[in-house]
């Protein structure tokens, strides 16, 4: 009886610490918002000797890719692909040229636009909790804060640049990344 109730007893406290765990997992996901292109490139991510990543990007086309929806041609696709709405108010359109991803917009913070189509935080996450200076010096740190590096770049590439787009012609990674790689020297 006394093993049984041990056993019980342990469980009971497993299960705690686990919940305890999840719970402050959920808390601290749900506190990453995203802060925009500007706050990220602020004054840390536009000078040499951080490798330009705002240069880079204000030349990319992931700067303009949330204008590409203001066009007819991406009207006329969006109903062609019987969405009822423009194709820049078009959830499935959306999370391919702004953020990366569905989102509720609620959940953007009002320095974020999507009129600056895809930037730092579609792919690095988002920023509020890793942006400081203090947590960026340290990698772990600013992974444990939110910050995303993905190893498998060209799989996260194209769950956007893949045949599910109705304007996809290829996507030859290599190519691509030398246009928008951006490592600090």
């Amino acid at each position: 009886m006394k093993t049984k109730i041990a056993i019980f007893a342990l469980a009971v406290i497993m299960f705690a610490a686990f919940s305890f765990k999840l719970a402050e997992y959920a808390h601290k996901a749900g506190a990453f918002k995203y802060v925009g292109a500007t706050t990220c490139a602020g004054s840390c991510h536009k000078s040499d000797s951080q490798g330009k990543q705002l240069d880079i990007w204000q030349g990319s086309k992931h700067s303009q890719a949330f204008k590409t929806l203001q066009t007819p041609e991406a009207d006329k696709i969006a109903k062609d692909k019987g969405f009822t709405t423009a194709a820049a108010e078009t959830p499935q359109c959306l999370k391919c040229h702004t953020i990366g991803k569905e989102i509720d917009p609620a959940e953007l913070e009002s320095t974020f636009s999507k009129e600056d189509g895809v930037q730092c935080e579609t792919c690095h996450g988002p920023g509020s909790e890793y942006k400081k200076l203090s947590i960026m010096k340290d990698k772990e740190k600013a992974k444990e804060n939110g910050l995303i590096i993905h190893n498998e770049k060209e799989a996260f590439c194209t769950t956007c640049h893949n045949s599910e787009s109705p304007s996809f012609k290829g996507f030859n990674y290599e190519e691509m990344w030398a246009k928008i790689v951006h490592k600090k020297p």
